[in-house]
């Protein structure tokens, strides 16, 4: 008797463990889709995700590109030389302070930029879509004499400055947009989250 006792006890035991396991592999088989539900797909990225960007390696007078809800944005890290031509173009630009509200309020001033050496702009012209160019030499047979460096669309030769504000009398009507951005540090931005945002 006494034996038969320690027998159930041993298949109880293994009974209870083996049901446990099994269980919990069907918990966890339920709750797996649900947790992975809770994260942002890739689609919903693509939407709108804030994008982070390493600007370490940006050297001087160079732009790079990124993506954000299906957009080119670029960055570009201006040189004083690049900063000094914005002011000569404000009697030639036709939004010269920035009027027309296509960038954030902490970006309406001289440089259309949280900080005047880094601007960050959606790379789409304003007129029919295209993608602009970017023409930094100074004067190119192509562009004429009055030309200081900027964006050239190829499309309908709309012409705009460092500062992303479009020449007077172009196709395009308004200056190219700048998306809301902040840094995280002085290396890193954040494109797509606001400032302000916590």
């Amino acid at each position: 008797m006494a034996t038969d006792a320690v027998v159930n006890k041993d298949k109880r035991r293994f009974l209870i463990g083996a049901t446990s396991v099994v269980g919990g592999i069907g918990v966890a088989a339920v709750a797996a889709p649900f947790v992975i539900s809770l994260f942002p797909s890739e689609r919903a990225k693509a939407a709108g995700a804030p994008v982070e960007v390493d600007i370490s390696k940006i050297e001087p007078g160079q732009k790079i590109n990124v993506a954000w809800r299906g957009k080119p944005v670029w960055l570009l890290n201006r040189t004083p030389e690049m900063l000094a031509t914005l002011p000569k173009m404000d009697s030639r630009v036709a939004d010269p302070h920035s009027e027309v509200d296509h960038q954030p309020s902490y970006c309406k001033n001289e440089w259309r930029s949280i900080k005047k050496e880094w601007w960050v702009a959606i790379g789409i012209c304003t007129h029919l879509g295209c993608s602009p160019t970017f023409r930094p030499e100074v004067a190119p047979p192509d562009l004429g004499p009055d030309w200081l460096g900027g964006f050239f669309c190829p499309c309908h030769q709309s012409k705009y400055d460092l500062a992303g504000r479009v020449f007077q009398s172009m196709p395009a009507p308004t200056n190219l947009v700048i998306p809301p951005y902040k840094y995280l540090s002085d290396t890193r931005i954040s494109v797509g989250e606001d400032m302000k945002a916590k």
